[in-house]
Protein backbone atom coordinates (compact mmCIF):
# COMPACT_ATOMS: atom_id res chain seq x y z
CA UNK A 1 0.00 0.00 0.00
CA UNK A 2 2.79 2.12 0.46
CA UNK A 3 3.76 5.04 -2.25
CA UNK A 4 6.77 6.12 -2.39
CA UNK A 5 8.06 7.08 -5.95
CA UNK A 6 9.84 10.36 -6.67
CA UNK A 7 7.77 13.14 -8.02
CA UNK A 8 10.52 15.45 -8.38
CA UNK A 9 12.91 13.01 -9.77
CA UNK A 10 14.44 10.30 -7.70
CA UNK A 11 18.35 10.22 -7.02
CA UNK A 12 21.46 12.85 -6.70
CA UNK A 13 20.93 13.86 -10.38
CA UNK A 14 17.32 14.71 -10.28
CA UNK A 15 15.91 18.11 -12.34
CA UNK A 16 15.91 21.50 -11.06
CA UNK A 17 12.42 21.20 -9.48
CA UNK A 18 11.34 23.08 -6.38
CA UNK A 19 11.12 19.89 -4.66
CA UNK A 20 13.29 16.44 -5.16
CA UNK A 21 11.07 14.02 -4.34
CA UNK A 22 7.66 13.23 -2.92
CA UNK A 23 6.44 10.01 -0.32
CA UNK A 24 3.18 8.91 0.84
CA UNK A 25 4.04 6.82 4.36
CA UNK A 26 2.65 3.25 4.86
CA UNK A 27 -0.82 3.91 5.38
CA UNK A 28 -0.88 6.86 3.43
CA UNK A 29 -1.66 9.65 6.02
CA UNK A 30 1.10 11.27 5.64
CA UNK A 31 2.86 13.31 2.58
CA UNK A 32 6.86 13.82 2.88
CA UNK A 33 8.44 16.24 0.03
CA UNK A 34 12.10 16.64 0.25
CA UNK A 35 12.63 20.57 -1.00
CA UNK A 36 16.06 22.37 -2.08
CA UNK A 37 15.96 23.33 1.65
CA UNK A 38 15.28 20.66 3.86
CA UNK A 39 11.88 18.83 4.19
CA UNK A 40 8.27 18.78 4.88
CA UNK A 41 5.63 16.59 6.41
CA UNK A 42 2.30 17.23 5.46
CA UNK A 43 -1.22 15.51 7.53
CA UNK A 44 -3.44 13.91 4.84
CA UNK A 45 -6.48 13.61 7.36
CA UNK A 46 -8.88 15.80 5.73
CA UNK A 47 -9.88 16.78 2.18
CA UNK A 48 -9.81 20.73 2.33
CA UNK A 49 -7.24 21.42 4.59
CA UNK A 50 -3.11 20.64 3.69
CA UNK A 51 -1.69 20.80 7.42
CA UNK A 52 2.17 21.14 6.95
CA UNK A 53 2.84 19.18 10.34
CA UNK A 54 6.79 19.98 9.90
CA UNK A 55 9.15 21.82 8.17
CA UNK A 56 13.06 21.49 8.09
CA UNK A 57 15.47 22.99 6.85
CA UNK A 58 18.64 21.66 8.34
CA UNK A 59 19.51 19.57 4.99
CA UNK A 60 19.18 20.87 1.91
CA UNK A 61 18.75 19.26 -1.41
CA UNK A 62 16.68 16.31 0.21
CA UNK A 63 15.99 13.80 -2.49
CA UNK A 64 14.52 10.95 -0.56
CA UNK A 65 12.49 10.94 2.74
CA UNK A 66 10.54 8.40 4.18
CA UNK A 67 8.34 8.57 7.59
CA UNK A 68 7.51 5.72 9.48
CA UNK A 69 3.60 5.58 9.49
CA UNK A 70 2.65 8.38 11.83
CA UNK A 71 5.48 8.36 13.99
CA UNK A 72 8.31 10.84 14.84
CA UNK A 73 11.21 8.44 12.98
CA UNK A 74 12.04 10.43 9.34
CA UNK A 75 14.99 9.11 7.43
CA UNK A 76 16.51 11.35 5.01
CA UNK A 77 19.00 11.55 1.89
CA UNK A 78 20.45 14.40 0.79
CA UNK A 79 22.20 15.32 -2.69
CA UNK A 80 25.07 16.95 -0.93
CA UNK A 81 26.06 13.07 0.70
CA UNK A 82 24.40 10.95 -1.32
CA UNK A 83 26.11 7.75 0.33
CA UNK A 84 25.00 8.92 3.80
CA UNK A 85 21.18 8.06 5.40
CA UNK A 86 20.16 10.26 8.33
CA UNK A 87 17.56 9.20 10.72
CA UNK A 88 15.90 12.17 12.67
CA UNK A 89 13.29 11.96 15.30
CA UNK A 90 11.78 15.25 13.87
CA UNK A 91 9.25 16.17 17.27
CA UNK A 92 12.50 16.12 19.11
CA UNK A 93 14.76 17.80 16.83
CA UNK A 94 17.39 15.18 17.33
CA UNK A 95 19.32 13.25 14.55
CA UNK A 96 18.91 9.12 15.82
CA UNK A 97 22.10 7.52 13.58
CA UNK A 98 23.45 8.13 10.43
CA UNK A 99 25.00 5.40 8.13
CA UNK A 100 27.47 5.61 5.08
CA UNK A 101 27.42 3.26 2.56
CA UNK A 102 29.62 2.71 -0.34
CA UNK A 103 27.57 4.08 -3.03
CA UNK A 104 24.78 6.35 -3.55
CA UNK A 105 22.07 5.51 -1.93
CA UNK A 106 18.70 5.21 -4.24
CA UNK A 107 15.98 4.07 -2.12
CA UNK A 108 14.86 3.70 1.54
CA UNK A 109 12.41 1.64 2.42
CA UNK A 110 10.82 0.57 5.82
CA UNK A 111 8.47 -0.95 7.89
CA UNK A 112 7.76 -1.34 11.99
CA UNK A 113 10.50 -4.24 11.80
CA UNK A 114 12.98 -3.22 9.28
CA UNK A 115 14.76 -0.70 6.94
CA UNK A 116 16.18 -1.35 3.50
CA UNK A 117 18.71 0.74 1.53
CA UNK A 118 18.95 -0.17 -2.08
CA UNK A 119 22.13 0.81 -4.02
CA UNK A 120 22.34 0.27 -7.36
CA UNK A 121 24.21 -3.11 -6.84
CA UNK A 122 23.36 -3.73 -3.45
CA UNK A 123 20.81 -3.96 -0.65
CA UNK A 124 21.35 -3.46 2.85
CA UNK A 125 18.98 -4.75 5.55
CA UNK A 126 18.56 -3.59 8.98
CA UNK A 127 17.05 -4.49 12.20
CA UNK A 128 15.05 -1.19 12.57
CA UNK A 129 14.84 -1.18 16.35
CA UNK A 130 18.84 -1.14 17.22
CA UNK A 131 19.55 -0.81 13.01
CA UNK A 132 21.84 -3.11 13.24
CA UNK A 133 22.93 -4.39 9.84
CA UNK A 134 21.38 -7.85 9.22
CA UNK A 135 22.25 -8.98 5.91
CA UNK A 136 24.27 -7.53 2.81
CA UNK A 137 22.88 -8.53 -0.61
CA UNK A 138 25.84 -8.16 -2.66
CA UNK A 139 26.25 -8.25 -6.77
CA UNK A 140 22.14 -7.84 -7.19
CA UNK A 141 21.36 -7.15 -11.10
CA UNK A 142 22.15 -3.62 -11.77
CA UNK A 143 19.55 -1.56 -10.70
CA UNK A 144 19.83 2.32 -11.62
CA UNK A 145 16.49 3.57 -10.30
CA UNK A 146 16.63 1.58 -6.99
CA UNK A 147 13.56 -0.27 -7.36
CA UNK A 148 12.50 -2.15 -4.79
CA UNK A 149 9.09 -2.61 -2.60
CA UNK A 150 8.89 -3.49 0.96
CA UNK A 151 5.58 -5.30 2.73
CA UNK A 152 4.15 -3.15 5.98
CA UNK A 153 2.10 -5.83 7.83
CA UNK A 154 3.53 -6.88 11.55
CA UNK A 155 3.01 -10.70 10.12
CA UNK A 156 6.16 -10.72 7.77
CA UNK A 157 8.60 -8.54 6.02
CA UNK A 158 9.09 -9.45 2.42
CA UNK A 159 11.47 -7.83 0.01
CA UNK A 160 10.65 -7.43 -3.30
CA UNK A 161 13.25 -6.35 -6.00
CA UNK A 162 14.44 -6.84 -9.86
CA UNK A 163 15.77 -10.22 -10.08
CA UNK A 164 17.61 -9.37 -13.74
CA UNK A 165 18.36 -5.92 -15.77
CA UNK A 166 17.50 -7.32 -18.79
CA UNK A 167 14.09 -9.19 -17.89
CA UNK A 168 11.51 -8.78 -15.67
CA UNK A 169 11.95 -11.21 -13.39
CA UNK A 170 11.02 -10.25 -9.76
CA UNK A 171 13.08 -11.47 -6.00
CA UNK A 172 10.62 -12.00 -3.34
CA UNK A 173 12.90 -12.25 -0.45
CA UNK A 174 12.01 -12.73 3.23
CA UNK A 175 13.47 -10.16 5.28
CA UNK A 176 12.80 -11.25 8.45
CA UNK A 177 13.85 -15.19 7.57
CA UNK A 178 16.52 -13.72 5.66
CA UNK A 179 16.36 -15.90 3.05
CA UNK A 180 14.74 -15.75 -1.25
CA UNK A 181 11.33 -17.10 -1.07
CA UNK A 182 10.07 -17.05 -4.77
CA UNK A 183 11.51 -15.52 -7.74
CA UNK A 184 8.95 -14.42 -10.46
CA UNK A 185 9.41 -14.49 -14.13
CA UNK A 186 6.99 -11.20 -14.02
CA UNK A 187 7.53 -9.54 -17.78
CA UNK A 188 9.76 -9.79 -20.67
CA UNK A 189 11.36 -6.69 -20.25
CA UNK A 190 12.87 -4.77 -17.36
CA UNK A 191 11.19 -3.90 -14.50
CA UNK A 192 9.79 -0.25 -13.57
CA UNK A 193 7.27 -0.61 -10.31
CA UNK A 194 6.51 -2.98 -7.74
CA UNK A 195 4.09 -2.77 -4.82
CA UNK A 196 2.42 -5.20 -2.25
CA UNK A 197 -0.75 -4.36 -1.02
CA UNK A 198 -1.00 -4.60 3.26
CA UNK A 199 -1.34 -7.62 3.75
CA UNK A 200 1.49 -8.45 1.90
CA UNK A 201 -0.83 -11.88 -0.24
CA UNK A 202 -0.30 -9.63 -3.42
CA UNK A 203 2.89 -8.12 -5.80
CA UNK A 204 1.85 -5.48 -8.37
CA UNK A 205 4.79 -5.29 -10.66
CA UNK A 206 4.98 -3.29 -14.45
CA UNK A 207 7.87 -3.36 -16.74
CA UNK A 208 9.87 -0.35 -18.55
CA UNK A 209 7.01 -1.00 -21.67
CA UNK A 210 4.29 0.06 -19.18
CA UNK A 211 1.27 -1.31 -21.16
CA UNK A 212 0.77 -4.38 -19.12
CA UNK A 213 0.41 -4.82 -15.18
CA UNK A 214 0.24 -8.22 -13.48
CA UNK A 215 -0.20 -9.16 -9.83
CA UNK A 216 1.07 -12.27 -7.94
CA UNK A 217 0.12 -13.70 -5.28
CA UNK A 218 2.85 -14.26 -1.83
CA UNK A 219 4.58 -16.59 -1.18
CA UNK A 220 3.89 -18.57 -4.03
CA UNK A 221 4.56 -16.54 -7.29
CA UNK A 222 1.26 -17.56 -8.83
CA UNK A 223 -0.43 -14.54 -11.61
CA UNK A 224 -3.40 -13.95 -10.41
CA UNK A 225 -4.34 -10.73 -12.29
CA UNK A 226 -3.35 -8.99 -15.70
CA UNK A 227 -4.57 -5.50 -16.82
CA UNK A 228 -3.89 -3.87 -19.80
CA UNK A 229 -3.25 -0.16 -19.41
CA UNK A 230 -3.23 0.36 -22.72
CA UNK A 231 -1.74 -0.98 -26.04
CA UNK A 232 -1.15 2.11 -28.38
CA UNK A 233 2.17 3.18 -26.56
CA UNK A 234 5.03 2.57 -24.07
CA UNK A 235 5.06 4.08 -21.14
CA UNK A 236 6.88 4.90 -17.99
CA UNK A 237 5.00 3.88 -14.98
CA UNK A 238 5.88 6.28 -12.03
CA UNK A 239 3.99 4.83 -8.82
CA UNK A 240 1.44 1.60 -7.96
CA UNK A 241 -0.29 1.37 -5.30
CA UNK A 242 -3.31 -1.02 -3.27
CA UNK A 243 -5.78 0.34 -1.35
CA UNK A 244 -6.17 -0.32 1.92
CA UNK A 245 -8.36 -3.29 1.76
CA UNK A 246 -6.50 -4.68 -1.38
CA UNK A 247 -9.38 -4.69 -3.35
CA UNK A 248 -8.07 -1.65 -5.85
CA UNK A 249 -4.99 -0.64 -7.51
CA UNK A 250 -3.94 2.42 -9.08
CA UNK A 251 -1.04 2.87 -11.80
CA UNK A 252 0.20 6.50 -12.53
CA UNK A 253 2.80 6.61 -15.84
CA UNK A 254 4.30 10.08 -17.56
CA UNK A 255 0.96 10.39 -19.16
CA UNK A 256 -2.04 12.36 -18.36
CA UNK A 257 -4.20 9.11 -17.31
CA UNK A 258 -4.45 7.31 -13.58
CA UNK A 259 -5.52 4.06 -13.80
CA UNK A 260 -7.13 2.21 -11.38
CA UNK A 261 -7.87 -1.47 -11.72
CA UNK A 262 -10.69 -3.50 -9.43
CA UNK A 263 -9.47 -6.64 -8.37
CA UNK A 264 -12.34 -9.60 -8.27
CA UNK A 265 -12.11 -12.74 -9.43
CA UNK A 266 -14.79 -14.58 -11.53
CA UNK A 267 -16.79 -16.56 -9.53
CA UNK A 268 -18.04 -20.36 -10.23
CA UNK A 269 -20.41 -20.59 -12.75
CA UNK A 270 -23.94 -19.45 -10.90
CA UNK A 271 -26.55 -17.03 -11.24
CA UNK A 272 -24.81 -13.77 -10.87
CA UNK A 273 -22.04 -14.72 -13.20
CA UNK A 274 -24.25 -16.60 -16.02
CA UNK A 275 -26.78 -13.68 -15.91
CA UNK A 276 -24.75 -11.20 -18.35
CA UNK A 277 -23.98 -11.80 -22.11
CA UNK A 278 -20.31 -10.32 -21.12
CA UNK A 279 -20.22 -13.14 -18.37
CA UNK A 280 -20.87 -15.97 -21.02
CA UNK A 281 -18.51 -14.65 -23.19
CA UNK A 282 -15.67 -14.28 -20.49
CA UNK A 283 -16.38 -18.07 -19.81
CA UNK A 284 -15.84 -19.14 -23.35
CA UNK A 285 -12.71 -17.18 -23.57
CA UNK A 286 -11.15 -18.68 -20.28
CA UNK A 287 -11.63 -21.86 -22.10
CA UNK A 288 -10.60 -21.35 -24.93
CA UNK A 289 -7.64 -19.65 -23.87
CA UNK A 290 -6.38 -23.55 -22.71
CA UNK A 291 -5.74 -24.47 -26.22
CA UNK A 292 -4.38 -21.01 -27.79
CA UNK A 293 -0.65 -19.95 -27.34
CA UNK A 294 0.31 -18.12 -24.49
CA UNK A 295 0.11 -14.53 -25.88
CA UNK A 296 -3.18 -14.77 -27.48
CA UNK A 297 -4.68 -16.19 -24.17
CA UNK A 298 -3.26 -13.83 -22.17
CA UNK A 299 -4.76 -10.87 -24.23
CA UNK A 300 -8.22 -12.26 -23.83
CA UNK A 301 -7.45 -12.30 -19.66
CA UNK A 302 -6.24 -8.84 -19.52
CA UNK A 303 -8.76 -6.34 -17.79
CA UNK A 304 -9.31 -2.70 -18.63
CA UNK A 305 -9.51 0.25 -16.13
CA UNK A 306 -12.31 -0.04 -13.54
CA UNK A 307 -11.87 3.89 -12.59
CA UNK A 308 -9.57 6.58 -14.56
CA UNK A 309 -8.24 10.06 -13.76
CA UNK A 310 -7.26 12.30 -16.37
CA UNK A 311 -4.50 15.16 -15.05
CA UNK A 312 -4.19 18.48 -16.89
CA UNK A 313 -1.27 18.22 -17.80
CA UNK A 314 1.30 14.49 -18.77
CA UNK A 315 5.08 14.21 -19.49
CA UNK A 316 5.45 14.93 -15.32
CA UNK A 317 6.76 12.97 -13.08
CA UNK A 318 4.17 11.91 -10.08
CA UNK A 319 3.39 9.22 -7.55
CA UNK A 320 -0.50 8.22 -6.22
CA UNK A 321 -1.84 6.58 -3.77
CA UNK A 322 -5.29 4.62 -2.68
CA UNK A 323 -6.62 6.37 0.68
CA UNK A 324 -9.47 6.27 2.19
CA UNK A 325 -10.11 10.04 4.24
CA UNK A 326 -13.29 11.35 6.20
CA UNK A 327 -14.64 7.81 5.15
CA UNK A 328 -14.88 7.90 1.43
CA UNK A 329 -12.31 6.47 -0.92
CA UNK A 330 -9.71 9.18 -2.62
CA UNK A 331 -7.20 8.93 -5.08
CA UNK A 332 -4.21 11.36 -4.18
CA UNK A 333 -2.15 12.05 -6.71
CA UNK A 334 1.48 14.30 -5.94
CA UNK A 335 2.89 16.02 -9.09
CA UNK A 336 6.82 17.32 -9.95
CA UNK A 337 4.67 20.67 -10.38
CA UNK A 338 4.09 20.85 -6.70
CA UNK A 339 0.34 20.31 -6.44
CA UNK A 340 -1.57 17.46 -4.90
CA UNK A 341 -4.96 16.49 -6.49
CA UNK A 342 -7.12 14.27 -4.48
CA UNK A 343 -10.24 12.69 -6.34
CA UNK A 344 -13.02 10.95 -5.17
CA UNK A 345 -13.62 7.28 -5.77
CA UNK A 346 -16.57 5.35 -6.84
CA UNK A 347 -16.18 1.69 -5.61
CA UNK A 348 -19.26 0.58 -7.33
CA UNK A 349 -19.18 2.32 -11.23
CA UNK A 350 -15.75 3.70 -11.07
CA UNK A 351 -15.46 5.34 -14.37
CA UNK A 352 -14.19 9.16 -14.32
CA UNK A 353 -13.19 10.27 -10.89
CA UNK A 354 -14.39 13.65 -9.57
CA UNK A 355 -11.59 16.04 -8.64
CA UNK A 356 -12.72 17.09 -4.88
CA UNK A 357 -9.64 19.18 -4.26
CA UNK A 358 -6.34 20.71 -5.15
CA UNK A 359 -3.69 21.56 -2.78
CA UNK A 360 -0.57 23.48 -2.95
CA UNK A 361 2.52 22.41 -1.96
CA UNK A 362 4.28 25.63 -1.87
CA UNK A 363 2.89 28.72 -1.84
CA UNK A 364 -0.64 29.75 -0.41
CA UNK A 365 -1.01 26.47 1.11
CA UNK A 366 2.48 27.50 3.35
CA UNK A 367 0.41 29.95 4.97
CA UNK A 368 -0.95 27.48 6.60
CA UNK A 369 1.55 26.07 8.29
CA UNK A 370 1.47 27.54 11.81
CA UNK A 371 -2.19 26.37 11.86
CA UNK A 372 -1.05 22.96 10.93
CA UNK A 373 1.66 22.93 13.62
CA UNK A 374 -0.62 23.53 16.77
CA UNK A 375 -2.57 20.22 16.69
CA UNK A 376 0.64 18.64 16.85
CA UNK A 377 2.05 20.11 19.50
CA UNK A 378 -1.13 19.22 21.42
CA UNK A 379 -0.37 15.91 19.83
CA UNK A 380 2.78 15.81 21.67
CA UNK A 381 2.25 16.86 25.27
CA UNK A 382 -0.70 14.40 25.64
CA UNK A 383 0.66 11.16 24.37
CA UNK A 384 0.46 8.72 27.19
CA UNK A 385 3.09 6.61 26.21
CA UNK A 386 6.25 7.10 23.45
CA UNK A 387 5.47 6.53 20.05
CA UNK A 388 7.28 3.71 18.35
CA UNK A 389 9.75 5.86 16.65
CA UNK A 390 10.73 6.66 20.48
CA UNK A 391 11.24 3.70 21.67
CA UNK A 392 13.97 3.22 18.68
CA UNK A 393 17.53 3.43 19.76
CA UNK A 394 17.48 6.47 20.66
CA UNK A 395 21.16 7.19 21.96
CA UNK A 396 21.66 8.97 24.92
CA UNK A 397 23.80 12.20 23.66
CA UNK A 398 25.36 11.97 20.09
CA UNK A 399 24.19 10.39 17.16
CA UNK A 400 25.33 6.99 16.60
CA UNK A 401 27.31 7.43 13.07
CA UNK A 402 28.67 3.97 11.24
CA UNK A 403 30.36 3.63 7.92
CA UNK A 404 28.89 -0.23 5.89
CA UNK A 405 31.56 -1.67 3.59
CA UNK A 406 30.48 -3.75 1.02
CA UNK A 407 31.38 -7.16 3.07
CA UNK A 408 28.50 -9.55 2.72
CA UNK A 409 26.86 -10.61 5.94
Amino acid sequence: MESTEAAGGSGPDGPELRFGCASFNQDSTSLALGTRTGYKLFSLTTVEKLDCIHESAETPDVYIVERLFSSSLVVVVSTAMPQRMNIYHFKKGTEICNYSYPDNILAVKLNRQRLVVCLEESIYIHNIKDMKLLKTLLNTPSNPSGLCALSITHSNSYLAYPGSSSTGEVVVYDAIGLNTVTVIPAHDSPLAALSFNASATKLASASERGTVIRVFSVPEGLRLFEFRRGMKRYVSISSLCFSPDGQYLCASSNTETVHIFKLEQLGPSGEDEAATWTAYVGKMFSAASNYLPAQVSGMMSQDRAFATVHLLSAAQRNVCTLAVIQKLPRLLVATAEGQLFIYNVDPLHGGECMLAFKHRLFGADDDEQSEGAEPERSEVTAQSCPSYAQTAALPPSAPVTATLTGQCL
